[in-house]
C-alpha cells in the first residue's frame, strides 16, 4: 500500500511554523546563538526557541496542530494512529524534581506520555506508540507509522518527535563527552568543533494514497522504504571500523524502495558537526553513491534536536521534493570531505531523496522519499 505525506508541522529555534523555517533555511540563516539558560553552567552556543527552555508537550502540540491544519483536517481524528517519540522525554521535569525533592505530576512525565497527550488532543482511538531510539527516534516514528498504514491498521497516522533538550544534565553530559561546540555548528567542515544542542519538534501526517485521493489532499511525497539497523559496537561512537551497520541500513532502504544508488539525487545527512559522525557519514556516502549526489544537513541552522532531528530532516526532504529546491548545508565553510555539498539553495529537478539518522548505541536509520502527485 502506498504511503504519502499530506501534512507537515515544524517548530524549531529557526521558526515556529513550517513556511518560516523553510524560507530561513533556504536563505542560509542560523538560529544558533550564545546562551546561558542556567547560571550554574557557562554560556554555550545553543538553538533555543525562547529565552527559557521549552516544554516537550508544548512543542509537540504546536507541530501537531500545524500538521493537521496543513493536511486539511480538524483536531478530531478518532481513527488516526499516533506515533510520537523523544529521546529525552520530560527529563527537565525529573531533573527539577530531584532538586526540589519531589517530581510534580510524575505520571504525566513518563517516557510515553507525550504521545498519549497528543492522542488525547486529537481524540485518537487507534494505535498509540512512543518510540525511543536516541537520535534516530524521529525516523523510527516514521517507519512505525508507515507500517501501520501499509498493514491496513490505519488510513492516517500522525508521526514525529520532539525534544526539549536544554537541561542542566543534558548540557553537562555532552560537555563531559567533549562533544559540544565552543562557537557554533559546522557540519562536514575542516574546523568542525562538535554539536550544538537545539529545541524542536516535527510532525507529519502519513496517509494511504487511497485516503488522500478521496480527500483530494495536497501530497508532499511518498514514503518509499526504510532501513533500520544497530551496530552493537559502542555506547556512543559509530562503527568507524567496518561501517557495516550504516551500509546495511542504506542497502535495506534502497531494496525496500526498489531503488538503486543511482536513483538517489539528494541526501539529507545527519551532519552533527562532530569529528566521528561526519567522517562516518562521508565514508558511507562516498562508498555507495555517485560523487555527483547532492548532500546537505540542517543542524548548522536548527542545532541538534536529538530525537527530533531525523523527522525534521525528513520534513526538509519532503519540502525540497515538493518545491524542487535544494537547501544549503548551513555552517559549512571549508569542506573536509570530497562530497557534492549544497552550498546555497538552488532549483533542481529530482524525484527521490534519502534522510539519514544515527544515534547513540549504534542506531542507524535511513528513509527514502519520492515525489508523487495524487
Amino acid at each position: 500500500m502506498t504511503v504519502v505525506v499530506t501534512g507537515i508541522g515544524l517548530v524549531s529555534a529557526l521558526g515556529t511554523n513550517t513556511e518560516n523555517i523553510w524560507q530561513r533555511l533556504l536563505g542560509g540563516e542560523s538560529a544558533i546563538a550564545l546562551r546561558q539558560p542556567f547560571q550554574s553552567l557557562s554560556p554555550r552556543p545553543m538553538a533555543m526557541i525562547g529565552k527559557q527552555p521549552s516544554h516537550l508537550d508544548d512543542l509537540l502540540l504546536q507541530a501537531t496542530r500545524q500538521a493537521v491544519q496543513d493536511a486539511g483536517l480538524s483536531m478530531n481524528l478518532p481513527e488516526c494512529g499516533v506515533v510520537l517519540g523523544s529521546s529525552r522525554g520530560h527529563q527537565a521535569q525529573w531533573e527539577k524534581g530531584l532538586v526540589d525533592g519531589a517530581i510534580e505530576g510524575w505520571l504525566s512525565s513518563l517516557p510515553h506520555m507525550a504521545a498519549i497527550a497528543i492522542a488525547r488532543q486529537v481524540g485518537s482511538q487507534g494505535p498509540v506508540l512512543a518510540p525511543t531510539a536516541a537520535c534516530a527516534t524521529g525516523l523510527w516514528a516514521i517507519a512505525q507509522g508507515a507500517s501501520l498504514v501499509r498493514s491496513g491498521q490505519c488510513d492516517q497516522v500522525l508521526v514525529g518527535a520532539g525534544e526539549a533538550a536544554i537541561t542542566p544534565l543534558t548540557i553537562a553530559g555532552f560537555e563531559q563527552m567533549r562533544a559540544l561546540a565552543q562557537t557554533g555548528c559546522y557540519p562536514f567542515d575542516e574546523q568542525r568543533e562538535g554539536l550544538v544542542l537545539g529545541e524542536g519538534a516535527a510532525v507529519l501526517l502519513l496517509e494511504s494514497q487511497a485516503s488522500a485521493e478521496v480527500r483530494s489532499a495536497n501530497v508532499y511525497g511518498e514514503v518509499l522504504g526504510v532501513g533500520l539497523t544497530a551496530d552493537a559496537n559502542h555506547i556512543s561512537a559509530p562503527d568507524n571500523a567496518s561501517y557495516e551497520g550504516g551500509l546495511a541500513a542504506i542497502r535495506t532502504c534502497l531494496a525496500q524502495s526498489d531503488l538503486t544508488p543511482d536513483d538517489i539525487s539528494f541526501i539529507h545527512a545527519h551532519g552533527t558537526g562532530t569529528r566521528l559522525n561526519d567522517a562516518y557519514e562521508s565514508t558511507l556516502i562516498q562508498s555507495t553513491f555517485s560523487p555527483d549526489i547532492s548532500v546537505t544537513g540542517t543542524k548548522g541552522a536548527t542545532g541538534h534536536t536529538l530525537g527530533a532531528s531525523g523527522v525534521i530532516g525528513a520534513a526538509v526532504c519532503l519540502l525540497a521534493l515538493k518545491n524542487q529546491i535544494l537547501p544549503p548545508c548551513v555552517g559549512l565553510k571549508t569542506p573536509a570531505f570530497e562530497l557534492n555539498f549544497v552550498r546555497q539553495a538552488y532549483p533542481s529537478h529530482f524525484t527521490n531523496a534519502l534522510c539519514f539518522g544515527f544515534g547513540f548505541g549504534g542506531q542507524n536509520a535511513v528513509i527514502a522519499f519520492g515525489y508523487t502527485e495524487v
